[in-house]
């Protein structure tokens, strides 16, 4: 199961109603949850989790048991939003941190309307190492205090580490900006710092390749050779797996000009996950088909709690209703 933002994380504490939609869920094989901050600074859209504060990994607790009383698994994607994030959406005494200081266009929902997005402070050295850290911290908290399986981080859809990775969102001319190796090195060290603390085998990663999504460069000179490298080092992590969004569908990117999820998985010969509009057998087979190894199924299993069983008796599937993707209420999250 893709993650999914569905913003019911009251106060961005995890709750009763996320346990029982995730419990829902548990017959997924692998759940990645949505996209959970670790650090009050990454809290870019409302009411989504965080996994910074005692009450929410005692929520993730209450998730992690719920989802393993049916027999299932689930890890917590870390997601550190970066630019793409509202003043109204962060809580108090927070800074809107990014790569460089470069307002990204579009805007973002907040509970009373739509706001352009902040404008945010280039990240000194120090918030490079505490943001590096809280993804650390975070991570074993998780582990060893909620049960969680595992963490994914999230480095795609235009959110902090994607901000580090693109060269439209990343003009530092220290460590970390201009080259290949410096616009990746943010999320590498992330990366090893959390494979050291937790174990290698319980950390994924998502990218998204020619994504445009928040503002990003879809396309540029350098983006075969970024990915390449990018997967040649998390290889040497020995991560659990890179999990390859494709964009083409829900976000309408643009077609890619190279097989990128084949260069991908040949540099970094480990599992790799992909999928995007995925409804059927049919569709999931014609991934595995492709060489890779786990299918991702993403807005299907919001409206089909038991996706499994359905694809399993040929059973037509709900569509889902998207009105209700990110309300506060159980209408439309656990309720079909």
């Amino acid at each position: 199961m893709a993650p999914l933002t569905r913003c019911r994380a009251i106060d961005n504490i995890p709750n009763d109603l996320m346990a029982k939609y995730y419990q829902q869920r548990s017959s997924a094989g692998l759940i990645i949850s949505e996209g959970t901050s670790p650090s009050p600074n990454g809290i870019g859209y409302p009411r989504i989790p965080g996994a910074y504060t005692d009450a929410q990994i005692s929520g993730w607790k209450k998730i992690a048991e719920s989802v393993h009383s049916k027999g299932g698994k689930i890890f917590v994607q870390l997601m550190h939003t970066g630019r793409i994030t509202a003043k109204a959406n962060m809580p108090n005494g927070t800074v809107t941190l990014a790569p460089s200081n470069i307002q990204a266009a579009g805007e973002m929902f907040t509970e009373t309307g739509m706001v352009t997005h902040e404008t945010p402070k280039a990240m000194t050295l120090k918030e490079v190492v505490n943001t590096q850290n809280e993804h650390v911290i975070a991570a074993r908290r998780l582990l060893t205090e909620a049960g969680i399986d595992g963490v994914e981080l999230h480095a795609a859809n235009g959110y902090l580490m994607n901000q580090f990775i693109n060269p439209k969102s990343n003009k530092r001319e220290d460590q970390y900006g201009g080259s290949i190796e410096n616009r990746t090195r943010f999320v590498l060290e992330t990366a090893k710092k959390v494979a050291d603390e937790i174990g290698s085998e319980k950390v994924g990663i998502r990218v998204s390749p020619y994504g445009a999504y928040n503002d990003m460069l879809s396309d540029y000179e350098e983006l075969e050779g970024t990915f390449i490298y990018l997967a040649k080092e998390l290889a040497k992590i020995e991560l659990a797996y890179i999990h390859i969004v494709d964009q083409r569908v829900a976000f309408g990117a643009p077609d890619f000009t190279l097989n990128i999820k084949q260069i991908i998985k040949e540099n970094f010969k480990g599992v790799v996950i992909s999928g995007g509009d995925v409804d059927s057998e049919e569709k999931a087979k014609a991934i595995l088909a492709s060489g890779l190894d786990l299918v991702y199924v993403g807005r299907p299993f919001i409206s089909n709690p038991n996706l499994v069983e359905k694809l399993q008796n040929k059973t037509k599937l709900v569509a889902p209703d998207m009105e209700t993707f990110y309300s506060p209420s159980e209408v439309g999250y656990t309720d079909y």
